[in-house]
């Protein structure tokens, strides 16, 4: 499987706590952090919710 790099570019401050919690699922805590994950729907929906704070690097 492909994977993909996300960086995190927005602050989850006053945003929903589903938001949130979707951030560290994808493993992202902190501004301008990067993780690495496969290329799966799951993914690809988490990425959905959270568009306007990440950033598909590849």
């Amino acid at each position: 499987m492909a994977k993909i790099k996300i960086k995190q570019i927005g602050s989850p401050i006053r945003r929903t706590g589903d938001q949130r919690a979707t951030l560290i699922g994808l493993g992202l805590n902190k501004m301008h952090r990067v993780s690495e994950l496969e290329d799966t729907p799951e993914v690809r929906g988490m990425i959905r919710k959270v568009q306007h704070m990440v950033e598909v690097q590849g």
